[in-house]
């Protein structure tokens, strides 16, 4: 994807940029199966909003339009224009999901991640700024970077936020199918509370996909006996419902 590689050689001057890319342009009319010209349409709406929280809405969501289409640089243009920290995380989330839903190549996926992380690094709300850690983890295990899910949430230096990213791809691997992964990043989480809760709910997702051997599995290495055998009724209520329950 040439658009997506030459944005990471560019990565840098995007703050510089941006601010003169997508100028006010004069008025077109588009036809509606002219995506493009549409997206300028939209485009030109949105620099015309008042309200700052509007206009950040907007974005975001065009933001994610734009890297649903592969223009992954336009994408990062239009984030660079948002004020608020907490759109911008959630934006950051939005481009990296979008990417993720296309099948590209490992390294575009690495630039892509390379060029959300680099933006992310740019928010100074630190709460703003984990949450977008926790987002671009999420969107690399949806990709399947597994390895870079766990290193993007190694980074965070909460202890709190680290474990809920940690256990949010390991319930992105469980939803792929991939056990092994999922608990390979649930034993990085060193909070035995929050390793729990994580085998839980990984447990109950291959249950409900009919990955019982998986699910048992993940459930005996529940250490609370309470939440252990909460999980483990629920394996056997998956494997063989209650009659009362079918009623």
């Amino acid at each position: 994807m040439p658009n997506v590689i030459l944005f990471i050689t560019a990565a840098v001057l995007v703050t510089i940029n941006a601010q003169n890319a997508f100028a006010t342009s004069p008025p077109v009319i588009c036809t509606v199966s002219d995506r493009a010209c549409v997206i300028e349409e939209l485009k030109a709406a949105a620099q015309s909003i008042d309200n700052e929280n509007w206009r950040d809405q907007i974005y975001r969501e065009l933001a994610k339009t734009l890297a649903f289409d592969k223009r992954i640089d336009d994408a990062i243009i239009i984030l660079n224009k948002i004020k608020s920290p907490d759109t911008k995380a959630l934006t950051i989330r939005g481009i990296g999901m979008a990417a993720a839903d296309n099948a590209l190549s490992t390294e575009d996926y690495n630039a892509i991640f390379t060029a959300l992380r680099f933006e992310a690094e740019k928010i100074t709300h630190k709460p703003s700024y984990a949450i977008a850690l926790t987002y671009i983890a999420m969107a690399q295990a949806f990709a399947g970077d597994d390895d870079g899910a766990r290193k993007t949430a190694s980074d965070m230096e909460n202890d709190a936020l680290r474990h809920k990213a940690y256990g949010e791809t390991a319930e992105i691997q469980a939803e792929k199918g991939k056990f092994a992964e999922a608990m390979k990043s649930i034993e990085t989480i060193n909070s035995t509370a929050y390793r729990n809760k994580a085998y839980t709910i990984v447990s109950k997702i291959l249950a409900d996909h009919g990955k019982l051997e998986d699910a048992h599995a993940a459930t005996l290495n529940i250490t609370n006996a309470y939440k252990k055998a909460q999980s483990l009724q629920y394996i056997l209520d998956v494997q063989k419902p209650r009659e009362s329950e079918r009623k």
